[in-house]
């Protein structure tokens, strides 16, 4: 992904802001030791009372699809991104979440300084919003994780502010938006193609796949349409890692927490117990595949009540082949693989399971996607274009018909219906 790392953090020389309590200042001179901001509680992305001070990030694994980078990220001033952004121009806001909006900017492509317009690199910025409740912890997280990891697949964190009691991050620009943009928001994005589609879905399915097979494994959270970015080149990125925790460790088989995230996504052990798997992630990778097949969202008010869920209404009908269909997006005309649809359906299902057990890992999820998207069965045409294929072939038959009996026509000058018939004959005698 390019260059990952910017200037050495060091909160304690860089951040104004005094901490609001003892127990905040103690993080805040033990963050010195490991070069992030102040560490979460338990409730955040802690290390579950796991000490990483005597541990260095360099003798970190470093898996063949990504790697584990030290935290050297970029301190900006409150001065700088509000040069880059124009001052938080309403102009600028790319979009607005529960951490706050997201302005676009531009900064030197070196040094990260402010730029005008259109000149350098352009840039994310995300602004904590007033009344974000998680506003901190949330930021803490984002610096935490993509501070950490370096994946094709994971949005890149360029930089980081701490100033004024104002969180903001700093990340680098994806042209094409939010997958959920392109899914259900009408006018300006252009329906994705099959194709497309299942590019977008192998490219999420890695970077969740890498984040849980890292050293210790990370269990994302919060995956929805609305957190996948997609670059000029339609390739998906992961993003917004607020709610990301750390995954069970000792042999255990979940972490226990406060149920957050998105309702629809959410899988269902972790609604009803708090109890957080890896496989948890898996639940909701199920949700935005069916939501990328569908064409609609996981939740919906404005369907008829018995399709306000998707997941309960469409589930029965993706291993069918009528079934499945008729719930197919319709933006797609029907230009996709049937064989393909029936396997993304069936895949669907498994990730979908009640019990987490049951679910596939992500590697197996990754490994599926990558099987459908290599069937090339050729695509059910649309009534529109098969009309016309069908028009053309019979004017090239009546083409053909009439240059087969031009011949016969011109030997015999003229000659009557006898001699054609007689003509004829003797042609499919010689074919005999």
């Amino acid at each position: 992904m390019g260059n990952c790392f910017g200037t050495q953090v060091d909160h304690h020389s860089q951040c104004p802001t005094k901490p609001s309590s003892p127990e905040e200042t103690k993080k805040l001179q033990d963050s010195k030791q490991n070069g992030l901001p102040p560490a979460r509680n338990n409730e955040s992305a802690g290390d579950h009372g796991t000490s990483r001070e005597g541990r260095s990030r360099e003798q970190e694994t470093v898996p063949a699809s990504g790697k584990i980078v030290s935290a050297t990220l970029k301190i900006f001033t409150l001065a700088e991104l509000k040069a880059s952004t124009r001052n938080f121009r309403p102009d600028t806001v790319l979009g607005e979440g529960g951490f706050g909006r997201v302005f676009k900017g531009w900064v030197d492509e070196k040094t990260y300084a402010p730029s005008k317009v259109g000149v350098g690199m352009a840039v994310a910025v995300k602004k904590s919003s007033p009344d974000s409740s998680q506003g901190l912890q949330e930021w803490q997280a984002e610096v935490k994780f993509l501070g950490k990891f370096c994946h094709p697949n994971l949005v890149k964190l360029l930089g980081y502010c701490w100033e004024e009691n104002q969180f903001l991050l700093v990340y680098e620009y994806m042209q094409k938006g939010s997958l959920e943009n392109h899914l259900f928001r009408t006018g300006g994005a252009e329906p994705l193609t099959w194709e497309t589609r299942l590019k977008i879905a192998i490219g999420a399915a890695q970077g969740l796949a890498f984040l849980h097979t890292s050293e210790k494994s990370v269990i994302y959270r919060d995956f929805k349409a609305s957190n996948i970015l997609l670059d000029g080149a339609y390739n998906a990125k992961l993003s917004d890692f607020g709610l990301a925790k750390l995954g069970p460790i000792n042999g255990n088989s979940h972490v226990t927490t406060r149920v957050v995230g998105t309702y629809g996504y959410a899988a269902p052990e972790y609604v009803a117990t708090g109890h957080l798997y890896v496989k948890s992630d898996v639940y909701g990778f199920g949700v935005v595949l069916l939501e990328m097949l569908t064409g609609l969202r996981a939740l919906d008010t404005n369907r008829p009540s018995r399709e306000h869920n998707l997941v309960e209404w469409a589930k029965h009908s993706l291993t069918e082949k009528r079934k499945l269909k008729k719930i197919m997006d319709r933006r797609l005309v029907e230009q996709y693989p049937l064989k393909a649809a029936l396997q993304a359906g069936e895949l669907i299902v498994k990730c979908l399971e009640s019990d987490p057990k049951n679910r596939p890992s992500m590697e197996e999820v990754l490994e599926t996607l990558q099987k459908i998207s290599a069937i090339n069965e050729k695509p059910k045409e649309s009534k529109a274009s098969t009309s016309q294929q069908k028009s053309k072939r019979q004017e090239e038959q009546q083409c053909h018909r009439n240059n087969h009996r031009s011949p016969v026509h011109s030997r015999h000058g003229g000659a009557g219906t006898g001699t054609r018939n007689t003509q004829r004959s003797s042609i499919a005698r010689s074919h005999r």
